[in-house]
């Protein structure tokens, strides 16, 4: 297997304090405005621009987690997966969501999560920030509204993210080849 670094701490750093400046042109204060990560993986990436975006503002912004495993299509097509924990301690009713994930890759995490959501209102609006956007793998028409970087992969690629918060020495995401 292939391992190829496309970013590594520093340039992580810089890709999402781009991301949050890019969020805070369209939500301004943040007052209708919640953060909501998918679990498992999108969680450290939505810790991290919740912290940016409350530290540049100086405004608590509501974060939460959605774990979506069981909305998924495929869901008893695939062996067995541990679920994770849904975290959600607001409603959603008329916010506008910041759906965020690590990795984007056929869209039908973000067709489950956009379905789980429901159980906890209607949203306002909801947009989708990734870090990684494995573009030609769509599955489904779904495409993010914020991204850290673009990267073309094909099926039997894979995208690694990471992070420190996972016990890794650092920041890293690497496009492994078999």
């Amino acid at each position: 297997m292939q391992h190829k670094l496309i970013l590594s701490s520093p340039l992580l750093e810089i890709t999402i304090s781009r991301l949050c400046q890019e969020l805070i042109e369209n939500h301004q204060n943040f007052a209708n405005s919640v953060i909501i990560g998918l679990q498992p993986r999108g969680v450290f990436f939505a810790n991290r621009i919740h912290q940016e975006l409350e530290t540049i503002t100086g405004v608590k912004i509501p974060i939460g987690y959605l774990d979506a495993t069981f909305y998924r299509d495929d869901y008893r097509r695939r062996e067995l997966v541990k679920a994770n924990a849904t975290k959600i301690p607001f409603i959603i009713e008329n916010k506008e969501v910041i759906l965020i994930d690590d990795v984007l890759a056929t869209g039908r995490m973000v067709r489950a999560a956009l379905d789980a959501m429901t159980a906890f209102g209607r949203p306002k609006k909801v947009e989708l920030c990734v870090l990684i956007d494995r573009i030609y793998n769509r599955d489904l028409p779904i495409n993010p509204d914020y991204v850290g970087k673009k990267v073309n992969t094909i099926d039997t690629e894979k995208v690694l993210v990471e992070w420190k918060e996972k016990g890794h020495e650092a920041d890293n995401i690497w496009l492994i080849t078999k």
